[in-house]
C-alpha cells in the first residue's frame, strides 16, 4: 500500500488522503475507531448498519407481548416516575 504523510493542525486535526478514504470506503460524517497498538495507530471504520439487520441479534428473554401491551407498560412506568417527581 502506498505511504502518505499528513500534518497535524493546531486543532489536532489531520486530513486523511483521498486514496486512503477510498480504500476504507469512508466519507464525510463517517466515524472511525482509533486503536493504539504499541507505537502504531490503526484506524477502523465504524460501519453503519440498518436497524433491520440487528433484529433478532439478541435472544429473546420472554415472548413479545405486542405493541399495545408495551405501550401500556411504558405509560404505567412513566406515570409512576411522574408521581415520584422524577419526570
Amino acid at each position: 500500500m502506498p505511504e502518505h504523510v499528513t500534518t497535524i493542525t493546531a486543532k489536532g486535526q489531520v486530513t486523511i488522503p483521498k486514496t486512503i478514504r477510498e480504500a476504507l470506503r469512508v466519507d464525510k460524517g463517517d466515524r472511525l475507531l482509533f486503536v493504539l497498538e504499541g507505537d502504531r495507530l490503526v484506524l477502523v471504520p465504524i460501519r453503519k448498519r440498518p436497524l433491520r439487520e440487528l433484529c433478532g441479534a439478541l435472544p429473546a428473554t420472554r415472548p413479545f407481548p405486542g405493541q399495545e401491551a408495551v405501550r401500556q407498560e411504558a405509560r404505567a412506568r412513566l406515570g409512576e416516575r411522574m408521581e415520584q417527581g422524577e419526570e
